[in-house]
C-alpha cells in the first residue's frame, strides 16, 4: 500500500515552503483508508486548495490512477514556491496536475463551480494573531488567526461552491478549531460529516473530517432541519464518535 503515496525522498523542499509533517501524513491517511470509497465514488475532477510541497495531492494522484482513469487534477496555493515545489514533486513521481498560484480558488471558482468530485485541505490551522494571517511566504501555511479558524471559515464557503452535488471534502482541523462548530456550520449547509482519522501528537490533537451533501435532507422541512441542527444530539454524536477513535487508537 505504500507504493500508492507520495514517497517523502522524491517530495521537493524548499525554505518558504511547509514540509509534510503530522497533519499532512494524517490527511493522507485519511485517504487511505477512504480508497475503496474514493474508488467507487468515481471522480472526474479532485482538487487541493493548499498545496504545499505537493505530497497530498500527489499521493491523491497515486492512490486513484491505476482505478480511476480520466481525473482532471487541480491544486492551488497562495505562495508561488509552493507551487513551484508542487510541480517538481509531481514530476518527480511521474504524474500531472494543474498547478496554480491563486488565493483558495480565486479566478477557478465561477469557472469550477458545482463541478469538483473530491476537495482535500490541510488549511492554516495554528491559532495565532489576526496580523500573521496571510503574511508571505511559509507563515501563510499555518498562521490560522483567532482559534485557527480566520482562513478555514473564508474556505468553507468556496468549497461549498465548488463541489459537485456527490462531491467530497477532507478538511484537516484542530480541537482548538471548534471541530464540531465547523460540522454544525456545514449541516446547516446541507452536509453530513463524520471523522476519518483521529490523530494525537505531542503539540496538538488532529481531527480529519469528512463532509458530503446529504441528501436525506432535500425533503425534510427547513423548519424540522433547525431544530435537528440545533439539538444536542449532533455534538453528542460527534464526541461519542471521537472518543471511540481515540479508544480504538489507546488498545492498539
Amino acid at each position: 500500500m505504500s507504493s500508492k503515496i507520495a514517497s517523502i525522498r522524491l517530495v521537493s523542499s524548499h525554505r518558504e515552503v511547509y514540509e509534510p509533517c503530522d497533519d499532512s501524513f494524517a490527511l493522507v491517511d485519511a485517504l487511505l483508508a477512504d480508497r475503496t470509497n474514493l474508488i467507487e465514488h468515481n471522480p472526474k475532477v479532485c482538487m487541493e486548495i493548499g498545496c504545499g510541497s505537493g505530497y497530498v495531492i500527489t499521493s491523491l494522484i497515486l492512490l486513484l490512477k491505476s482505478e480511476v482513469h480520466g481525473v482532471h487534477y487541480l491544486a492551488t496555493d497562495t505562495n508561488p514556491i509552493a507551487a513551484r515545489v508542487t510541480k517538481e514533486t509531481l514530476e518527480a513521481h511521474g504524474v500531472n496536475a494543474d498547478v496554480i498560484c491563486a488565493d483558495i480558488a480565486t479566478g477557478l471558482d465561477k469557472r469550477l463551480a458545482g463541478s469538483v468530485d473530491v476537495i482535500v485541505v490541510n488549511p492554516p490551522y495554528v491559532p495565532t494573531p489576526e496580523y500573521e494571517v496571510g503574511m508571505e511566504g511559509i507563515a501563510s501555511a499555518w498562521a490560522g488567526g483567532e482559534n485557527g479558524r480566520t482562513v478555514i471559515d473564508k474556505i468553507l464557503p468556496v468549497v461549498d461552491v465548488l463541489l459537485s452535488e456527490k462531491g467530497w471534502l477532507y478538511l484537516v482541523t484542530l480541537t482548538s478549531n471548534y471541530p464540531v462548530e465547523i460540522c454544525l456550520m456545514m449541516r446547516k449547509k446541507g452536509y453530513a460529516s463524520r471523522i476519518v482519522v483521529q490523530r494525537s501528537t505531542e503539540e496538538e490533537n488532529l481531527l480529519i473530517l469528512k463532509f458530503w451533501r446529504d441528501k436525506d435532507d432535500d425533503d425534510k422541512e427547513s423548519k424540522d432541519k433547525e431544530e435537528e441542527i440545533s439539538s444536542p444530539t449532533f455534538v453528542s454524536q460527534f464526541y461519542k464518535s471521537l472518543s471511540l477513535l481515540m479508544e480504538k487508537k489507546q488498545r492498539r
